[in-house]
């Protein structure tokens, strides 16, 4: 008789339990249910470096390939005014940041900026002539 008492316990603990959605963290994703999609992940975002010259355009600061004195980003202050950049008006710098590649050329969020050299002229014109 006592056994009968104890039945519906052991149902319970017999019967399939619902999966928790929550994962701990480092643990793989648990598997996708049909309809779901899994949404792209946002790449994390790297200090990276880029060297060229700073000029502006528009209304905006860039910096300039050296060389061909093409476009290769658009800057972004971070940290600091837009108007930082104005003391390092055609000269050649190193700026350290974040490339966010949203556009092309990209955006490129500056944290600092190293000078490198007063002037900024393509290379081609900094050699001697013979």
């Amino acid at each position: 008789m006592q056994l009968v008492r104890y039945i519906p316990l052991l149902i319970l603990a017999i019967a399939p339990i619902p999966a928790m959605t929550a994962v701990a963290p480092g643990q793989p994703n648990p598997p996708l249910e049909r309809g779901q999609e899994k949404k792209p992940q946002k790449q994390s975002s790297r200090v990276d470096s880029l060297t060229g010259c700073v000029d502006q355009q528009e209304s905006r600061y860039v910096l300039l390939d050296d060389r061909s004195m093409n476009q290769i980003a658009e800057l972004e202050a971070v940290g600091f005014p837009d108007e930082g950049f104005a003391k390092h008006m055609g000269h050649k710098v190193t700026v350290r940041g974040i490339r966010i590649a949203d556009s092309a050329p990209p955006r490129f969020q500056v944290r600092a900026i190293e000078p490198v050299s007063d002037r900024c002229t393509p290379q081609d014109s900094q050699q001697p002539k013979k």
